[in-house]
């Protein structure tokens, strides 16, 4: 049953109303590859699955469209929303931007022990390398840039970043399955952005270092895909 697929998701649990479980189940499925971009949502298999009535299917569905993770079309139904190229380039160009201004608005204010908490999520990145596993990568990579952006003391700039994270969450699983090599590297930025807010770097350059991170990734992304 999806159910049981969703709790054995990394910090996955199924819990709330039935909508609300129907809601974790199939985003946790699209989010974990299952259900690949165009694959057909049919409430009634997916209600089955879960022994609900189509109700709370189709409100879990709804939401997941209003979130762009999934699409509806006449004739043909709910289908999980593709990889739109141009979607995916104006996202990560934007999320650059403004995860670099929130983790250099942050650095002044992330302390030694999410330091210290930053660098244990990055060594579970780099053993994650060994037998690479692209989903749990990606959930560990957002733990990661959470400890250094949620410290951002303009809330504005904090949700435009949050805003980014939801868009890319249908995306974030497949980029790295694109180009695992990235993977390693992305490692390594993580240590030498930690570094320069441990030795006190000025806000332009922890800036910098934050959002030329980002577009590293969209840039290994798109010359792969050309």
């Amino acid at each position: 049953m999806i159910e049981t697929a969703v709790t054995d998701l990394p910090g996955s649990t199924v819990t709330g109303s039935k909508s609300e479980q129907a809601y974790q189940a199939v985003k946790a499925r699209i989010i974990e590859g299952t259900y690949t971009p165009g694959y057909r949502l049919v409430l009634g298999s997916i209600a089955k699955d879960l022994g609900f009535s189509v109700v709370p299917v189709r409100e879990a569905i709804r939401r997941l469209e209003a979130e762009g993770l999934v699409t509806f079309e006449r004739n043909v139904g709910a289908t999980v929303a593709g990889i739109d190229p141009t979607e995916y380039l104006y996202t990560m160009q934007t999320l650059s931007i403004v995860e670099g201004a929130a983790t250099a608005l942050s650095a002044p204010l992330i302390d030694a022990v999410a330091i210290a908490r930053a660098r244990a999520v990055n060594e579970e990145m780099r053993e994650c390398l060994q037998h690479f596993d692209p989903v749990r990568f990606t959930q560990l990579n957002q733990d990661f840039h959470s400890v250094l952006f949620e410290h951002c003391p303009n809330p504005h700039i904090l949700d435009l970043v949050h805003r980014g994270w939801n868009r890319l969450a249908a995306l974030r699983s497949s980029t790295f399955r694109f180009v695992p090599g990235r993977a390693r590297d992305s490692v390594d930025e993580h240590e030498a952005l930690l570094q320069l807010i441990e030795t006190g770097a000025d806000a332009d350059s922890i800036e910098k270092a934050a959002r030329l991170h980002r577009s590293a990734t969209l840039d290994a992304y798109l010359a792969q895909s050309n």
